[in-house]
């Protein structure tokens, strides 16, 4: 399993449009082979932004390398930006290996 997330710091008074556009897009992620699924994390306040981060989970490292390079992502980042800065500086990407697993009622 290979978990894809990114990092947005996004100001305070962006952060109404930053949830529209992220939970009303077409992500096309569905179609790909490998993804698992999707969450929007709204994460701790700051005194100049709020966290966000994107979490998909895929079946493997390449299923997540094959829907960066997809027409499917390129679909999903082509929405029209909007007419002012959403985040403060880029997107923070970060990329885990799932190591191991454990459900609720289960012993790790």
């Amino acid at each position: 399993m290979f978990i894809a997330m990114n990092r947005f710091k996004v100001v305070k008074d962006g952060t109404e449009e930053f949830e529209q556009v992220w939970l009303g897009r077409d992500s096309h992620l569905n179609e790909m082979e490998g993804f698992v699924e999707f969450h929007l994390l709204r994460g701790p306040e700051a005194e100049d932004h709020i966290l966000y981060a994107s979490h998909t989970i895929w079946r493997s490292r390449a299923d997540f390398e094959a829907w960066t390079r997809s027409e499917q992502f390129r679909k999903a980042h082509s929405r029209a930006p909007s007419t002012r800065p959403l985040y403060l500086g880029h997107p923070q990407f970060e990329g885990f290996e799932a190591l191991g697993n454990s459900k609720i009622g289960e012993r790790a």
